[in-house]
């Protein structure tokens, strides 16, 4: 019977649910994120602000994706209640969580909290070139903005990729946990775009 159901599984086709754009933002985004720390720690500030506009740009089409893309990269395809999200979570710390074939309400929450972190990091980057620097794309701010201000914008943009680090390694525990606990690879579904739909086995005999 086991082998009955290997070849059921085989059979079902699989279904772009990540199209081309998303795939390419989170592989953009996870190296851009990346040299951007290490350029930021070593001192190299040209790079450091040349893969900052980078991002920016990518985090800004990403938000226009969200309302203009496919189906599962609309916001609103994973936009779920405080209820479904509690109710997500109880069923994965008992192993049995329900199956989303898009993002589920916890990966749903990792994405809306590092969309949110990246346009606070963006922005209080921008706010330490002008007024700090004085230069870039808010440069008009510069005599808006006190020293004070300025200097806390930089605490600021050093501070929140500490954070992201932390985002990221929950981030890679969930898709640990999703990929064991759904039985399916969520990197190669990722790399892919694919995922086949999560039937119910035929109960063996």
């Amino acid at each position: 019977m086991e082998q009955v159901n290997d070849d059921i599984d085989d059979s079902i086709a699989s279904v772009t649910v990540w199209d081309r754009f998303i795939r390419v933002f989170h592989w953009t985004l996870a190296l851009g994120f990346a040299a951007a720390f290490i350029s930021g720690e070593i001192g190299a500030s040209a790079l450091h602000v040349w893969i900052g506009y980078l991002l920016c740009v990518m985090l800004a089409a990403r938000l226009y994706w969200g309302f203009r893309g496919s189906e599962y990269a609309r916001f609103r395809s994973f936009f779920f209640t405080p209820g479904e999200t509690l109710a997500y979570v109880r069923g994965m710390f008992a192993g049995q969580p329900k199956h989303y074939f898009g993002h589920n309400p916890a990966g749903a929450l990792m994405v809306f909290a590092m969309l949110a972190l990246l346009i606070m990091i963006f922005l209080s980057g921008l706010l330490t070139l002008a007024a700090v620097d004085y230069e870039g794309p808010l440069l008009f701010l510069a005599n808006r903005v006190s020293d004070e201000a300025g200097y806390a914008f930089r605490d600021l943009h050093e501070f929140l990729p500490i954070l992201g680090l932390i985002l990221v390694v929950l981030h890679l525990i969930g898709v640990a946990a999703g990929s064991i606990q759904h039985k399916e690879n969520l990197v190669r579904a990722m790399l892919t775009g694919k995922k086949k739909p999560n039937t119910p086995s035929i109960p063996t005999k």
